[in-house]
């Protein structure tokens, strides 16, 4: 009775054993083929975060507060104003020099200072020249030698021509050869004429004084149109062609506007500067702009339609622009841009933003103190 009393028990452990490890390996695989998963879980849970863009919170209350203003990035044609200042200057392709090509003394001077307004053609002086009288009797005697060579007239007319020429290059007019032959005496004196009509700007010619040949004895210019010759950051240069026109106004007349356009621009940059030159031809109708004048420049350069927002919009840091995105219900998100031009208080965005979008376009420091507050940055590499 006890063996069998002993065998029954025996038998319920083994039995309950045997329950127990049972419910312990199904708990076992159940956790094991859960384990799969919560770890697959935990994964798309990391990769929805990484989408996740920053932002950062301010409510309508306190935007009113600091004054936070929307702008809507847009598609607009965008023009570029370059302000700057001129100089006017002496058109250099209507200066004149006058000199002579022979050795002599100035006998006889007609314009005897400086400034003075002279007409093309108008005598200028007389020059005593032994050498020249000295030729003419050559030719004068030429002359002769031909009337009584019957034989060698062929010859005299060389001769004849070749002393003429030699009288042309010493700026002896036709009229005064003719007047040389149906005289039959040679002129005394050289006469030097104006060859253009201007204001003698520089005169070295004084009563009696010797000359030697090359020797400049005036200088004329001619006025009728002046050069305005302006500055030009290094910065802008880019934007400057030949060929674009121009407003140009002086303090000295107000209400007055010259239109002009580029001439050149000139291929040097001032090292002390950091500015090149450009020049304006315009005409000067009656003289009123005097050289080393004092101009206003004003360069309106179309650059076609841009993706603008305001400037204001923009935080510089130094390394790189940020802006911030309106995203609706107080949200605003970072982004870093990629700027172009400025111009009217706009600027180009080549990469940041697309049209339509809405930026902050003021109180944009304050929103980026709150961000940096709040340690919430643009996204490195994110692109819009």
């Amino acid at each position: 009775m006890k063996k069998r009393s002993l065998i029954i028990i025996i038998g319920l452990i083994l039995i309950a054993g045997g329950i127990f490890y049972f419910y312990k390996a199904g708990v076992l695989f159940k956790q094991k083929s859960a384990e799969p998963v919560k770890t697959e879980a935990v994964s798309g849970a990391e990769v929805t975060e990484e989408q996740e863009t920053p932002s950062v919170e301010i409510s309508p209350e306190k935007q009113q507060l600091i004054g936070v203003k929307i702008a809507e990035a847009s598609l607009k044609p965008l023009q570029k104003v370059i302000r700057t200042v001129g100089r006017i200057e002496y058109d250099e392709r209507r200066l004149a020099t006058v000199n002579t090509k022979i050795e002599g003394w100035i006998e006889k001077l007609y314009v005897d200072y400086t400034g003075r307004y002279v007409k093309k053609g108008e005598p200028l002086a007389e020059i005593y020249s032994p050498e020249l009288i000295a030729t003419q009797q050559e030719f004068l005697n030429v002359m002769k030698w031909k009337s009584g060579a019957i034989n060698l007239s062929k010859d005299a007319d060389t001769l004849i021509e070749a002393a003429r020429q030699r009288l042309r290059l010493w700026d002896i007019t036709d009229a005064q050869i003719k007047k040389i032959e149906e005289t039959g005496k040679p002129i005394r004196t050289l006469m030097i004429f104006s060859p253009v009509s201007g204001y003698v700007i520089q005169k070295a010619a004084l009563q009696g004084m010797r000359v030697m040949p090359g020797e400049k004895l005036f200088d004329i210019a001619d006025l009728s149109t002046v050069w305005v010759v302006s500055d030009i950051y290094e910065y802008e240069l880019p934007l400057i062609k030949q060929g674009q026109k121009a407003k140009i106004t002086l303090s000295y007349f107000p209400g007055k506007e010259f239109p002009a356009a580029i001439d050149y621009v000139y291929p040097s940059l001032s090292g002390e500067t950091r500015t090149a030159k450009v020049r304006f031809t315009i005409a000067n109708p009656g003289g009123m702009l005097k050289p080393q004048m004092f101009t206003n420049v004003e360069i309106r350069i179309d650059m076609g339609k841009k993706l603008v927002i305001p400037e204001d919009a923009v935080i510089d840091t130094g390394v790189r622009q940020i802006i911030y995105v309106d995203k609706g219900e107080g949200y605003f998100e970072p982004r870093e841009a990629m700027v172009g031009i400025k111009a009217e208080g706009m600027v180009e965005i080549i990469k940041g933003v697309k049209a339509g979008e809405k930026v902050a376009s003021s109180a944009t420091f304050l929103i980026d103190s709150e961000a940096q507050l709040k340690g919430v940055k643009p996204l490195e590499g994110h692109k819009h």
